[in-house]
């Protein structure tokens, strides 16, 4: 029986698709060096940023210096822009993110995160509206490990007091997360409500596991999860709750979903594949 809901952040309970991506080519424009310079340079410090070997802040003044422009004007002017459009991302989710969170939370489930990301990131998303639902957090950057190495998911797991067949987890797919969730002993499932097809996002639909098409179908396969295990017919206080979220959703937030929806595939069909920064695929 699931006890607990395990997500990934990125293109899962956030998007960074859904509002101005600040990715290797714009830090590049805004600090004079040429995109063919500066990406690779970048791209290849992505290990060490990602498991907490060097600060993004750290990198740029190393790109800089090696190209002779260096300026603490200018370090500060591209941290100050990627903890803005990190922090702006949090205004875009799906407007059932918090909905879903709720729920589970009401229906006693657990909430565990991993997350693959950099120094910025972890400070942003620990002062995120998000944060206090997490009763077990992984951030790469913290543990000095990231995923698909299976090590972060049992770390989790060992922070949330249960075992693998107790957990679902939930992610957009990248760095291999749902096939090494399903090695560790989790259930993988994998959250589309972000993807919109013929977009640049790094992952498309995967055939191969269980697509969840909106955050509230989280609850609804949770939900039939316990109600297989317990296999009685009895309704319960907790049954009552998750539909009165679901009644709640349904009637007064529908617009402002196909609102959100709209914003964010006009977003996203705007990039082209330079846009798709390496730093963020199954983040």
């Amino acid at each position: 029986m699931i006890k607990a809901v395990i997500f990934d952040m990125y293109e899962t309970l956030i998007t960074l698709y859904g509002s101005p991506v600040y990715f290797s080519r714009q830090m590049a424009e805004d600090v004079g060096i040429s995109e063919d310079i500066f990406t690779p340079m970048w791209r290849m410090t992505e290990d060490d940023r990602t498991t907490g070997k060097v600060t993004v802040d750290e990198v740029v003044e190393r790109i800089l210096r090696e190209n002779n422009c260096y300026s603490e004007e200018k370090v500060r002017l591209v941290m100050d822009k990627k903890i803005r459009y990190k922090k702006e991302a949090f205004e875009h989710m799906h407007p059932e993110i918090i909905l879903m969170m709720r729920a589970l939370k009401e229906h006693g489930i657990k909430i565990g995160l991993i997350s693959n990301c950099h120094s910025e990131e972890s400070t942003v998303i620990k002062e995120s509206v998000l944060y206090p639902y997490f009763d077990a957090v992984c951030l790469s950057y913290d543990e000095g490990i990231k995923k698909p190495d299976l090590e972060i998911f049992k770390r989790c797991l060992e922070k949330i007091c249960l075992n693998a067949n107790e957990c679902l987890y939930v992610g957009d797919g990248g760095s291999n997360e749902l096939a090494a969730a399903k090695n560790v002993g989790m259930e993988p499932a994998q959250a589309v409500w972000y993807l919109k097809e013929g977009s640049m996002q790094p992952v498309g639909r995967l055939k191969e596991f269980v697509n969840i098409e909106a955050p509230l179908g989280v609850i609804d396969f949770v939900h039939k999860n316990i109600a297989g295990a317990t296999m009685d017919g009895t309704r319960s206080k907790k049954d009552d709750v998750i539909s009165k979220l679901l009644s709640v959703f349904s009637s007064g937030n529908h617009d402002k979903k196909e609102q959100n929806n709209t914003s964010a595939a006009k977003t996203a069909d705007t990039l082209d594949d330079d846009d798709i920064d390496m730093d963020f695929i199954g983040g």
